[in-house]
């Protein structure tokens, strides 16, 4: 994907429901518009933050499953 994050959160080695958290603090840091790449170990992390963005509304750009393990998200702040 081409997406340029404007911050990245490395959230790797943090369980539920830290992750959520970390990227809820993150997020207000942005502009709208702007981009978060939040990467996380926790396998749980991808149904987390696909409800934690329709409880927000902002936007899940990218939620996979990288090479290395990792689980990679990309989040547009909406408002």
């Amino acid at each position: 994907m081409d997406v340029k994050a404007d911050k990245v959160l490395d959230c790797s080695g943090l369980m539920c429901p830290m992750p959520v958290v970390k990227t809820k603090k993150a997020i207000k840091e942005l502009e709208v518009g702007q981009v978060l790449e939040m990467v996380s170990t926790d396998s749980g992390s991808i149904p987390d933050m696909q409800a934690w963005a329709r409880q927000t509304q902002h936007e899940l750009l990218y939620a996979e499953k990288e090479d290395d393990g990792k689980f990679k998200f990309l989040i547009k702040k909406t408002h």
